[in-house]
């Protein structure tokens, strides 16, 4: 899942993506309006984290824009203003859901979680092929019973390849939906992290090598 946190309080932001990074998510930061409206004009995220009362362009403004372009980006709106007209208000301007600050952050995470599995294609919580279990809620991975340790990064791979069920996925699809803006495309990032989480797996092979398409999962 690909997520953008736009909040003018930095260090609220950064926490919120570092928490968010450490969920097996990619996600881009900015500051501002302006900032999440380039990004979100430039990139495809499942959820944009917007904070409603941001300097400039506010959060408001920017579900306004992003109302009239029709993104399929579903919107959290962050605020403090907590009252029943605040939420109805803030409901009325295209955003998908609302909580209020201060929150539990385990509480922001199944909001996410949410408004990405209506952002795209229902898909089961939990995830199986040939042994291997994906615990998306859970945020857990094993093959036959074994834990297998994975890192966000590895764990995102796999969410990606199971979830596109056999068909193929490009090196620069999963750079878009696991990695963040600042991901060099032209390193070898991909392919050694598919290497390491075929390590993880073990056999037999469950990860497929197409040459010059991507990756897939299936039988070598």
């Amino acid at each position: 899942m690909r997520v953008l946190v736009a909040d003018d309080e930095r260090l609220m932001a950064d926490t919120i993506a570092a928490g968010l990074r450490r969920q097996a998510m990619a996600v881009d930061v900015c500051y501002d309006g302006d900032g999440a409206v380039e990004r979100l004009g430039v990139n495809r995220y499942d959820v944009a984290v917007l904070d409603r009362d941001m300097p400039g362009r506010t959060g408001d403004e920017v579900c306004r824009w992003m109302l009239s372009t029709r993104l399929a980006t579903r919107v959290l709106l962050l605020t403090a203003a907590g009252g029943i007209r605040d939420r109805v208000e803030g409901l009325g301007l295209g955003a998908d859901d609302y909580l209020t600050k201060p929150f539990a952050f385990a509480e922001l995470v199944a909001r996410i979680h949410a408004l990405g599995r209506r952002s795209a294609p229902a898909v089961l919580p939990v995830l199986v092929h040939d042994g291997v279990e994906l615990d998306v809620g859970r945020h857990t991975a094993v093959r036959d019973g074994r834990v297998l340790g994975l890192t966000p990064k590895e764990f995102a791979v796999l969410h990606v390849l199971l979830r596109a069920e056999g068909q193929v996925v490009s090196t620069e699809e999963l750079l878009e939906q696991a990695w963040d803006e600042h991901a060099d495309p032209f390193s070898h990032v991909v392919k050694v992290t598919v290497m390491t989480l075929r390590r993880k797996l073990g056999g037999p092979p469950v990860i497929q090598t197409v040459p010059r398409a991507g990756y897939r999962i299936g039988a070598e």
